[in-house]
């Protein structure tokens, strides 16, 4: 008789990953910007989705990636972690080469909380400015009924 595959505990299922691609590829639309490129992470930093629009460029994904993982891996948003240390090159660069180049501290990189406020996954979008790439993830975050992790203070 075979073994018993263990499934790994779902924090953001897939359902909701496409949910918050869906919208926030369309609030890119509606906002007429460039092509985006969204990744969806579970709290595992595992991908749990992603998307790309015809035209984005062909290293969106890393970026987007990085941004996600920036958040994920600190715990705030992206565009926060790099506003906090400007001027704190070697923290940045020493993060960079930790997470094998896969840290983007701009803005971007959202994370996604639970009811609790617990992060259950982040969201990394690319495409257009930075400040426009947050905006469209938090709208697509916001419209799968999940709250956004971005610190508007910076």
């Amino acid at each position: 008789m075979p073994a018993d595959v263990f499934h790994a505990v779902v924090t953001l299922p897939l359902d909701d990953a496409r949910k918050i691609i869906a919208a926030t590829m369309a609030e890119g639309e509606a906002r007429k910007l460039q092509p985006l490129t969204v990744v969806v992470l579970d709290a595992g930093g595992n991908v749990v989705s992603m998307d790309r629009a015809d035209g984005a460029g062909m290293m969106r994904t890393e970026v987007a990636l990085g941004k996600a993982r920036a958040a994920l891996g600190i715990g705030i948003d992206s565009g926060t972690i790099g506003a906090r240390n400007q001027g704190r090159d070697a923290f940045l660069a020493a993060v960079a080469v930790a997470s094998g180049g896969t840290f983007v501290p701009v803005p971007g990189g959202v994370l996604v909380l639970d009811a609790r406020k617990r992060m259950i996954g982040a969201v990394g979008v690319s495409g257009d400015a930075s400040d426009q790439d947050a905006a469209c993830a938090v709208a697509g975050i916001e419209a799968a009924g999940l709250a956004a992790g971005l610190d508007a203070a910076g």
